[in-house]
């Protein structure tokens, strides 16, 4: 009888036109791809998996950022990865943003829990794709820097280039646009440094 009221219960489809949602209401939901909230506003990802290209550059800064952070405390994680941005407390009810960033770095150990990372991460990457750009360049951008994400890259894997966004003094500064040729370090990650000939070789 329990189980039955918990499986009424669950919402299949959110209806992404309504923006009151909440990490309470995420973990109800029974759907088969990828939603986030961001400010309590439903954003669908793509049915389909992501493309080629996408995977594979993700999979080559994860392993460079797990070699470097291995025997720190920093730890690293790709999408699929809840990470709960709270403004008013940690509750689950009164979170209405969570993303699930392609790559983050997490160097506070308090943040990470068994659902994921409540908390602004250190260092997100996002990997751009034909249909999610206006999401990453908009309404990630603005909550990343209201909830104190230290450094947030983009990644264009069909231009080649990167973006670096540098949080002082509570607001991001853009770096230049960086390109095959160049090797670009982290400032809140110590010691790693992205070469993006070898990032983007091979990638036709």
């Amino acid at each position: 009888m329990q189980k039955e009221e918990e499986n009424n219960n669950l919402v299949k489809e959110p209806y992404t036109e309504y923006g009151r949602y909440t990490y309470a209401d995420y973990l109800t939901w029974e759907i088969d791809h990828m939603v986030e909230l961001i400010k309590g506003k439903v954003f669908r990802q793509a049915a389909a998996a992501p493309r080629r290209i996408h995977q594979e550059i993700s999979v080559k800064i994860t392993s460079q950022l797990f070699a470097t952070l291995k025997g720190r405390k920093c730890k690293v994680f790709s999408a699929p990865f809840d990470v709960r941005l709270p403004v008013k407390s940690r509750k689950h009810e009164d979170i209405n943003t969570v993303v699930q960033p392609d790559i983050c770095v997490v160097c506070d150990p308090e943040k990470l829990d068994d659902l994921g990372c409540v908390g602004a991460p250190d260092l997100i990457m996002e990997i751009l794709s034909p249909s999610n750009n206006k999401k990453e360049l908009q309404n990630k951008y603005e909550v990343y820097e209201e909830s104190g994400v230290l450094e947030y890259w983009i990644i264009h894997p069909y231009e080649k280039t990167l973006l670096v966004y540098t949080l002082t003094d509570g607001k991001y500064i853009p770096s230049r646009l960086f390109t095959l040729g160049d090797q670009v370090p982290s400032r809140c990650i110590q010691g790693f440094v992205l070469d993006l000939d070898e990032l983007f070789e091979g990638l036709e």
